[in-house]
């Protein structure tokens, strides 16, 4: 991020410069069209229209002169500065409801039942897995954390899934393919509440915050699926490393397995899953199809159903509320400086002609595929820098709004695709990982086909509900 941020800069001053010394002042329109009358033919109207042009020169406003190109990269940065400030401050009230929601449902043990569904899929696509290795219950506890957005409980469980599946790698220092498609789902997580992406929305002032919620759905299970998929085959290619034979926990495992693995170890009855997960993919299709009339009352069922579920598992929901509010409230305030930073070096950008440079060299190949021009920063950033990603989506939508389609394609973006390079960074850096085989192909891969998946659903979206797409 920090040549991404440099570069950024140095090119918005290097062109703006260059812009400078080849500008010159436009010739500035008048203001006032004065009218003219033959004074012979009707000396009485001219005297009038004389008078009228005499008032309006006196009345009308001056016109601001257009600003050089560096006079405007100037006042961008001040103008970026302040919005980012106030758009942070509008982010806290949304923020710290949503994380308040998402506390109490965490503290009721929806995490637990969402990785029971889950766990029956999991031990087939993680054979070399032990059924009851604390591996496992890490693995499903992070992903039920990244499908409800609580980016702050996956890293944790994230983290410890590594840890524990190292203990079944012979080769140290050398991914294993449970690695690699623990790290490529984890990128492209499926993803059924996207927080942050809802919040900037609403901050923004959309008047269907929540609309994303459907088009997020569909693109993250696209990417998981694919994800899958390619970390299959990649491994067919990789160079093989040597696991350890699945083994039964041991009393040392158990040690280690604290009292929320242990939940996460059980598992409801084949069935109940495939029932639950094919409603859930049942869900998409409607969502696209009817998303106007549903989107409404998407948040007012999430809010009555975490209260409710809380309340009957004997959850203080009062307090328990509380409590993740502060953190929604603190989250809105630490994210200020990296808001600053990114939006200033985009308004750079932007200011100085440069955006305008790339999005005319790529326009005549995206567009016609449904990608805006202008969304592509965001899809190129998104792998690389979680701040500057939701920077340029804050932008993005600042200037073409939050419900245009340029809108819609970078909050979708940013709710079903991972910074999957930081990702891969921390888990492997935590186990001393250097040899990562087919990780970071995989992981990209299911990148881009989330990227393709957001602008199929969005594209659905706007057609179904007569949007137009600008």
């Amino acid at each position: 991020m920090n040549r991404i941020f440099f570069w950024m800069i140095a090119i918005a001053f290097l062109v703006a410069t260059y812009r400078e010394f080849t500008w010159s002042p436009p010739i500035e329109p008048s203001a006032v069209v004065e009218q003219t009358v033959d004074s012979t033919s009707d000396p009485v109207l001219a005297e009038i229209i004389a008078l009228r042009n005499q008032v309006a020169a006196l009345t009308s406003p001056p016109k601001e002169p257009t600003p050089s190109p560096i006079q405007a990269m100037t006042d961008a940065i001040f103008k970026s500065a302040k919005s980012s400030v106030d758009l942070a401050i509008g982010l806290i009230g949304v923020m710290a409801f949503f994380l308040g929601l998402l506390k109490v449902a965490e503290s009721a043990g929806l995490l637990l039942v969402i990785a029971k569904l889950i766990r029956p899929l999991m031990v087939r696509l993680f054979p070399d897995v032990p059924p009851d290795h604390p591996a496992m219950g890490a693995m499903i506890l992070n992903m039920s954390a990244n499908a409800l957005g609580l980016g702050n409980a996956a890293t944790p469980f994230g983290i410890r899934a590594m840890q524990e599946l190292d203990k079944l790698n012979r080769a140290k220092g050398t991914a294993t393919n449970s690695m690699c498609l623990f790290l490529a789902i984890n990128t492209s997580s499926v993803t059924i509440l996207p927080t942050g992406a809802i919040a900037i929305r609403d901050a923004l002032g959309s008047k269907d915050a929540a609309g994303i919620l459907s088009t997020t759905l569909f693109a993250t299970i696209c990417s998981t699926s694919v994800a899958v998929a390619a970390s299959k085959v990649y491994q067919q290619f990789s160079s093989p490393v040597s696991e350890h034979e699945p083994d039964p926990v041991t009393p040392e495992h158990a040690e280690d397995v604290d009292e929320t693995l242990q939940g996460a170890s059980e598992a409801y009855p084949l069935w109940v899953s495939i029932i639950a997960i094919a409603s859930l993919v049942g869900c998409i299709p409607l969502a696209l199809l009817y998303g106007t009339a549903i989107s409404p009352w998407l948040v007012p069922c999430i809010a009555i159903g975490a209260i409710a579920y809380g309340h009957v598992r004997g959850v203080a929901v009062y307090e328990v509320f509380v409590e993740g509010a502060k953190e929604g409230f603190q989250v809105a305030i630490k994210i200020i400086p990296y808001l600053v930073a990114i939006l200033s070096a985009v308004a750079m950008f932007r200011a100085s002609g440069a955006l305008d440079i790339l999005v005319s060299g790529i326009s005549w190949a995206t567009e016609p595929l449904g990608m805006p021009a202008e969304a592509l920063p965001m899809a190129l950033l998104r792998p690389l820098s979680g701040s500057g990603a939701y920077g340029i989506m804050a932008s993005l939508m600042n200037e073409y709004g939050p419900d245009s389609y340029v809108g819609y394609i970078v909050s979708t973006l940013q709710g079903s695709t991972e910074t999957t390079f930081y990702v891969i960074a921390v888990y492997f850096g935590a186990i001393q990982v250097r040899k990562t085989r087919h990780a970071m192909p995989a992981a990209l891969t299911a990148d881009f086909a989330g990227i393709v998946a957001a602008v199929v659903a969005c594209q659905i979206y706007f057609q179904v509900s007569g949007l137009p797409m600008q």
